[in-house]
């Protein structure tokens, strides 16, 4: 186990530190060899095939031994970088993040290549934003693309230091953290009613005003054209805009990841899924300021072109606070297609089974089933359709859906059964035309809500076998 670790380093390290390494570098291999999915592909409502895992070699090496410190203060960007660069020159292996907090920039994966965070261990994203730059561009925190087999894994904690990035609305917090908002510095409308991370007092801007700097927010952890791709077991928290995001990505697996971040933090979307396909979630845990689990697929002619997102399976989830449990949109221009959510909690979102789109991002959907979904204390509407949805970023109040015939969505051949509601404002709405929703079932839901039971524009849209509508008497 570990050949060529133990060749390159036995004589090199104290006796104990070799022996603890050595450990960890089977346990790591033992742990890679045991994943076994298929059991969760038995009795799908349709055929999907399970993605493929990463293959990575048993080669180790810790962090600490190219000069990383844990202690908060030290950067580590270049002890990042000098690891990887040596699991690459290996032909790839495990980067092990031992117990601390290491303050860093971006980091960039190579091939075949696992970042495993021990217990107690946290990557903290430097809120210095000059870091992120690259060719005038924000980088996300950690990134790979054009890459094969690679992992996270682990116990530990990638911290995105949102805070430092985001814009805060004054509606949405209270007195005592508006304040702390105030005392980084930063900007204040005239209005009163939004604060930026803009002219803080530790960092400099890296653009000329609060607006501009906003649209500059990118994602914490995105992996972009990417082939088999595992992440596990880690918490993932506080991104400036969206937490984990596979772009055109094949044969994704997500297992036992927490993702988290303030209830308010504006577009703090969880899981975002994008053109991709062959891909497992399960056993994790959302608890975000939008979006919870989140599938698109482009707008327009570029998303067409990107694919669809298809081969899909979401299991065993639990999501708190966001806008939407599961999501669909509001880009799909690309399609959705072979797609099974099953046995999944929602509690306190805002929304819990949401499909939204609008014309010029819309796209159409086939084959999508979802059952056995339990879901409390929803805001809003347990299962929304929306065809007129229109992006407002902050600082913006005016914005409008586009009013096109081209690209116009078309939620269909959907199939919904045993949902169970308590406590919807809405138990169902369904808003747009006959065109754009329709062949929709429903069956075996009871939805308990405390407003109106259902809003739909066309009776015709969907198909209803026993459903029960209650509320209080």
């Amino acid at each position: 186990m570990c050949k060529i670790f133990c060749t390159i380093f036995a004589g090199k390290l104290p006796r104990m530190k070799r022996f603890i390494t050595i450990v960890a570098c089977a346990l790591l291999a033992i742990s890679a060899s045991a994943q076994d999915y298929s059991t969760y592909y038995a009795n799908l409502p349709v055929e999907l095939t399970a993605p493929q895992l990463p293959n990575i070699p048993e080669y180790t090496v810790n962090l600490s031994d190219f000069g990383a410190v844990g202690d908060g203060i030290t950067d580590n960007t270049e002890a990042f970088s000098k690891a990887i660069s040596a699991l690459n020159k290996a032909g790839g292996g495990h980067l092990v993040v031992p117990a601390g907090i290491f303050l860093t920039g971006p980091i960039s994966f190579k091939d075949r290549m696992d970042l495993h965070l021990e217990r107690n261990a946290m990557i903290l994203f430097n809120p210095d934003k000059k870091m992120h730059l690259k060719s005038s561009k924000v980088v996300p925190g950690i990134t790979a693309s054009k890459r094969k087999d690679i992992s996270i894994t682990g116990e530990g904690i990638i911290d995105g230091n949102g805070e430092w990035w985001r814009g805060v609305k004054r509606g949405k917090v209270s007195d005592t953290e508006w304040n702390a908002f105030k005392r980084m510095g930063g900007t204040v409308t005239p209005k009163g009613d939004l604060w930026y991370p803009f002219n803080l007092k530790s960092f400099e801007n890296i653009a000329d005003t609060p607006e501009a700097q906003e649209k500059m927010r990118t994602h914490m952890i995105r992996f972009t054209d990417c082939e088999r791709i595992l992440v596990k077991g880690v918490t993932i928290q506080n991104s400036p805009k969206f937490h984990l995001v596979p772009q055109r990505c094949k044969d994704v697996t997500i297992d036992d990841v927490t993702v988290r971040c303030p209830w308010n933090a504006q577009n703090g979307d969880g899981i975002d899924l994008m053109n991709t396909c062959n891909v497992l979630i399960v056993n994790s845990t959302v608890d975000v300021g939008d979006d919870g689990i989140c599938l698109k697929a482009g707008a327009g002619e570029s998303g067409v072109k990107a694919g669809p997102c298809k081969n899909i399976l979401i299991e065993n989830n639990t999501v708190f606070h966001a806008h939407g449990g599961f999501v669909i949109g509001s880009e799909f221009s690309g399609g959705m297609e072979d797609i099974v959510v099953r046995r999944n909690t929602f509690s306190g979102t805002d929304t819990g089974l949401r499909f939204k789109s609008a014309p010029e991002r819309g796209g159409k959907t086939e084959g999508l089933w979802i059952s056995n979904i339990y879901m409390s204390d929803i805001q809003g509407e347990a299962l929304v359709f929306e065809t007129s949805y229109a992006d407002r970023p902050v600082g913006r109040d005016d914005a409008v859906a586009a009013e096109s015939d081209v690209f116009v969505p078309e939620f269909t051949d959907i199939h919904i059964s045993n949902v169970v509601c308590r406590d919807a404002l809405i138990g169902v709405k369904a808003a747009g035309t006959i065109e754009m929703i329709h062949d929709i079932t429903l069956e075996n839901c009871i939805f308990f809500y405390t407003e109106e039971a259902f809003r739909i524009d066309n009776p015709g849209m969907l198909q209803s076998k026993n459903v029960q509508y209650i509320t209080y008497r």
